[in-house]
């Protein structure tokens, strides 16, 4: 059994961790050449030439904004579409989700002087975070936050197969809020 990550952007992390959490595969993928569809096509090809049956899967959600919205749009939707294909189910977990269980909430500094931190501010937070609790470390933050989606893949397997959690109160709080989203999708099907 794999737990994996996906961060889908024009460069893809994927993430696959083992059962004790050792990394098995760690890529930034891009697909072929800057032209789509062909660009798109061979990223969703890649992405899916990587996963495999029996993976438990977390897949970021769609950007809020983004100055590629077509292509966000397209490349969320065609992973999507494959793993559906391939009855490779997924969980769907939110951007900021994503930073939040590692502990990031977009602002620095003391209460009444906070400052928000910009993208790439917000990107080393994230990395920092991911080292200070992981002690992992890689130099694309794509593939740092596939990191921890399939982080959240292994801890949702062991909340949803026990029901026990020894996770700190937001990590907690994202499982939580992603078993009650798959419970919500259940119920309207």
């Amino acid at each position: 059994m794999r737990f994996v990550g996906i961060d889908p952007s024009t460069k893809t992390g994927f993430v696959a961790l083992d059962e004790s959490g050792m990394v098995l595969r760690e890529k930034e993928l891009t697909g072929v050449g800057s032209q789509d569809p062909k660009r798109m096509i061979t990223l969703i090809n890649e992405i899916i030439a990587h996963v495999q049956p029996g993976d438990i899967i977390c897949i970021e959600g769609f950007p809020y904004s983004t100055q590629k919205a077509m292509f966000a749009g397209g490349l969320h939707h065609g992973i999507r579409n494959e793993l559906y294909k391939r009855k490779l189910p997924y969980y769907e977990v939110a951007p900021n989700a994503v930073k939040k269980y590692v502990g990031v909430t977009g602002w620095t500094g003391e209460k009444g002087s906070k400052k928000r931190l910009t993208g790439p501010q917000k990107k080393k937070a994230v990395m920092q975070a991911v080292v200070n609790d992981y002690e992992y470390q890689h130099k694309s933050d794509n593939v740092v936050d596939a990191y921890i989606l399939a982080q959240i893949a292994g801890d949702l397997f062991v909340v949803e197969e026990t029901g026990e959690s020894r996770l700190s109160v937001n990590k907690a709080q994202v499982i939580e809020s992603i078993i009650q989203a798959k419970s919500d999708m259940k119920k309207k099907a």
